[in-house]
């Protein structure tokens, strides 16, 4: 999800730059209930309905696996326009940011899971997808701090996969259809896990990068600080040379001037002995 200007938040009236670079101002006024948002909530109020679709008369019944691919389907579509109009029209919300991701791994997550509980996908497809997943949400966390790495084409291909294998495992094929489904679920495996480690590879290193930037920085605010405490000693040192040399001076004419006063008197006792 993105943001909008102000406009789609009932702001200035000025209309949404297509294309245009988001800021925190578009972040800041972008409207909660905009296009984009509305799409993804309404593929999470999919997902317990695809649900109860699937297993609706014990989870076999053709009609019933029907009507749970269609709403599979919607959701799925709807995670490609509130993309588009996102990426688009600037909608971004704080709201988006975060129901956006969730929606599609729910979405994903109940058709694998159920599938499994019914019997007609194998446990361990579904817990290398569902790893996966979980395993790069949390790397996505570990480093934002540093960067944020964007969509492949291999992770735009993997989703299709996944999508489309799911898709035709919810429906009830037999024969050839049967036997195409399961490879389609293969080369979504393969891709889940190669554009797995990908993102992981990418996110060492970016993390690597943003630490030794970091580091970089402190050592360059440590520099500066010790010039800056350098240049105020030797300008302290100097100062206080200043005033030592116009103590001396002020004594040095003291001096001079009591040596005179002496010298006065014993001039006034000698003349005072004449």
């Amino acid at each position: 999800m993105t943001g909008v200007p102000a406009s789609a938040a009932g702001g200035s009236g000025a209309r949404p730059v297509r294309g245009g670079k988001l800021g925190t101002a578009a972040v800041n006024q972008a409207s909660l209930w905009n296009i984009a948002n509305i799409l993804t909530m309404v593929r999470l109020l999919l997902v317990p309905g695809f649900v109860l679709l699937l297993f609706h008369n014990g989870g076999y019944d053709p009609v019933w696996r029907s009507f749970a691919w269609a709403a599979f389907a919607i959701a799925m579509i709807t995670d490609l326009f509130d993309g588009h109009l996102a990426r688009t029209y600037n909608l971004v919300t704080d709201f988006g940011k975060i129901a956006d991701p969730i929606a599609d791994k729910a979405i994903m997550g109940a058709a694998l899971v159920s599938l499994s509980v019914l019997g007609d996908l194998p446990w361990w497809i579904t817990g290398v997808i569902i790893a996966r997943e979980l395993g790069i949400t949390l790397m996505r966390f570990w480093v934002i701090r540093h960067a944020v790495i964007p969509a492949s084409r291999g992770g735009k291909l993997k989703t299709l996969a996944q999508g489309t294998a799911a898709g035709m495992y919810v429906l009830v094929l037999t024969g050839p259809l049967a036997t195409l489904r399961f490879w389609v679920m293969m080369v979504a495996v393969v891709l889940t896990v190669v554009t797995g480690l990908d993102y992981v590879r990418q996110a060492v290193g970016l993390r690597r990068k943003g630490l030794a930037a970091e580091r970089a920085a402190a050592a360059e605010r440590a520099q500066q600080t010790t010039e800056a405490l350098e240049a105020a000693g030797m300008a302290g040192a100097a100062s206080g040379a200043s005033a030592t040399d116009v103590r001396g001076a002020r004594g040095a004419r003291g001096a001079r001037g009591a040596r005179g006063a002496h010298g006065a008197e014993a001039r006034d006792a000698a003349e005072a002995e004449r």
